[in-house]
């Protein structure tokens, strides 16, 4: 392999080790293979860099983070929590219950799995003390089902994934659906068996119709978000980035008008926190496609095809190699880094073995999202320690039986491909 890959690589390494924030960590290693290449110019990073963020798609991610950030700020999680409790809050290890469904239904408002964990987290987790749960149970239900986030659209790391590998988000987004809720529904039978094994009961009266009803009519406003988001989409009446403007203004309105939630004081956290964020996703973005670019200058996906066909040409070898790769990534790696710079090396891979990219980009964001289960770069535990004040060597072996649960899942979407292809008709 070229020197330049070598070290373009062993700097990206080494920069992240030492704890350099990813985006200047990837484009501190860019310039290092521009200068061991010799090839190509330093302007190349700065050109490269602009022409990335010049993309229509990905004008969709600051108006879904500002939905999101509006929401955490208003009162949608705690309207969520309470239909959930009318739905599952009878049943064994019911508080459990409550937080993974009701992170099914934020994942769809807010599209973050940290945000998912520090809003549903937030409630969840001092609730579920007082009702006898363990601290490391309760706190890792609420930080493994913040995972959802990310999976059940609309998603940030859909978007991403979509303009990288250069399919429709739109197509994505649907195909989320299915395998999130799936996930969502594995988390929680592992809640259930573990709640059974520490004899943590339910509340033992099941809401009646009427309650159930009570509670939908509290939350219609917070439940349109997703349909007025994916309806539009699958309707073909609106693109994604149009989608995320309406749930702007929808969430603005609601929360501002209808709920009136919101102060002046909100409103300016909300656009601080909204650009911060964009910021920090942007800078990652721009320095990734840098960094794509330059290996796609030295052919390394080309050569990642020919040594993984080499190896095998059987996808049921090859694929559970990849599998095991993009979950050691995962650890080390920001997920929206990981689909990044893995998308353009992985992608020609699973062509060639006959997997729809869309159906890989599930796969790939599932894979992503256990990544922020696990350290040293697990956002989700750090957020979760914050919030159930735990240790993280704590927090990290009491989610381990919701990691496995998630990668028997994933073994599942990845094996049966009409999870995440039926919906889009695929």
């Amino acid at each position: 392999m070229d020197t330049a890959i070598v070290l373009t690589f062993l700097s990206l390494a080494s920069f992240l080790f030492l704890s350099v924030p990813i985006g200047v960590a990837i484009g501190m290693s860019v310039i290092v293979g521009i200068w061991a290449g010799d090839m190509l110019p330093y302007e190349f990073l700065i050109q490269k860099m602009v022409t990335s963020l010049d993309v229509f798609p990905l004008m969709a991610v600051p108006f879904f983070i500002m939905a999101g950030e509006i929401m955490q700020k208003g009162s949608m999680a705690q309207r969520l929590l309470t239909v959930s409790k009318s739905l599952v809050g009878h049943i064994t290890g019911g508080m459990a219950h409550i937080s993974i469904l009701t992170s099914m239904f934020y994942g769809a408002l807010s599209g973050s799995a940290p945000a998912t964990v520090a809003a549903v987290g937030g409630i969840m987790v001092p609730s579920m003390k007082k009702e006898g749960y363990s601290t490391s149970f309760s706190t890792a239900v609420n930080t493994a089902a913040g995972c959802l986030g990310v999976m059940i659209p609309p998603s940030v790391p859909l978007i991403i994934y979509g303009t990288t590998a250069g399919v429709s988000v739109g197509d994505l987004f649907i195909a989320g659906v299915i395998p999130g809720i799936f996930v969502g529904v594995c988390l929680m039978i592992c809640s259930y068996i573990l709640s059974k094994k520490h004899g943590y009961t339910g509340s033992g009266e099941r809401a009646t119709f009427k309650e159930i009803l009570t509670a939908l009519k509290d939350s219609i406003v917070a439940l349109m978000v997703p349909l007025i988001v994916l309806g539009g989409i699958y309707g073909g009446l609106t693109t994604p980035t149009e989608a995320g403007v309406i749930a702007v203004l929808y969430a603005f309105v609601a929360e501002g008008l209808v709920l009136r939630t919101l102060s002046w004081k909100k409103v300016t956290e909300i656009f601080k926190g909204t650009a911060l964020t964009t910021a920090s996703i942007f800078l990652v973005v721009a320095t990734a496609t840098a960094l794509g670019q330059i290996l796609l200058f030295y052919n390394v996906p080309d050569m990642l095809v020919n040594f993984l066909v080499g190896v095998s040409d059987n996808k049921y070898v090859l694929i559970p190699i990849i599998l095991v790769f993009l979950l050691i990534m995962g650890t080390f790696m920001d997920a929206l880094a990981n689909i990044l710079i893995l998308t353009p090396l992985l992608l020609p891979v699973v062509k060639v073995l006959g997997m729809n990219p869309i159906h890989f980009g599930i796969v790939m964001i599932v894979c992503a999202s256990m990544g922020f289960l696990t350290p040293p770069v697990g956002v989700n535990l750090f957020v979760g320690c914050s919030i159930g004040n735990i240790s993280i060597e704590k927090l990290s072996a009491a989610v381990m039986p919701f990691l496995f649960t998630m990668i028997l899942a994933l073994l599942a979407i990845v094996f049966f491909p009409p999870m995440a292809l039926w919906l889009p008709g695929l």
